[in-house]
């Protein structure tokens, strides 16, 4: 008797360990569907733009950079005008990238 215990013991978890074979099988091919969807460029770039706009600090880092080449730009155009003199263009320029770094560095936005 002790024989056929041990075969439907036997087969009993080789029924065991196909089921759980199946059952891992098919949480692989839903993860790999997962991470297939997760790594599409579009959904990459809506991924990145999300995080963009909830965090705060990025959120600051922005409008500081925009407000920044705002003020450098209106500055330039100001002070310089439009000239074809190529020393007061190049020293126009230089004025807006400096006032564009002294006010990004200094905003509080």
């Amino acid at each position: 008797m002790e024989k056929i215990n041990q075969t439907n013991s036997l087969e009993q978890t080789i029924l065991y360990l196909q089921d759980k074979q199946a059952l891992e099988l098919h949480a692989l091919k839903q993860q790999f569907e997962l991470t297939y969807e997760s790594i599409k460029p579009i959904n990459l770039i809506k991924s990145v733009f999300t995080e963009m706009t909830t965090s705060p600090n990025i959120k600051g880092n922005i409008v500081n950079n925009i407000v920044g080449m705002a003020i450098g730009y209106l500055t330039r155009r100001v002070l310089v005008g439009s000239t074809r003199n190529p020393i007061k263009k190049i020293l126009g320029t230089l004025l807006q990238f400096v006032v564009t770094n002294v006010t990004t560095k200094h905003s509080n936005y």
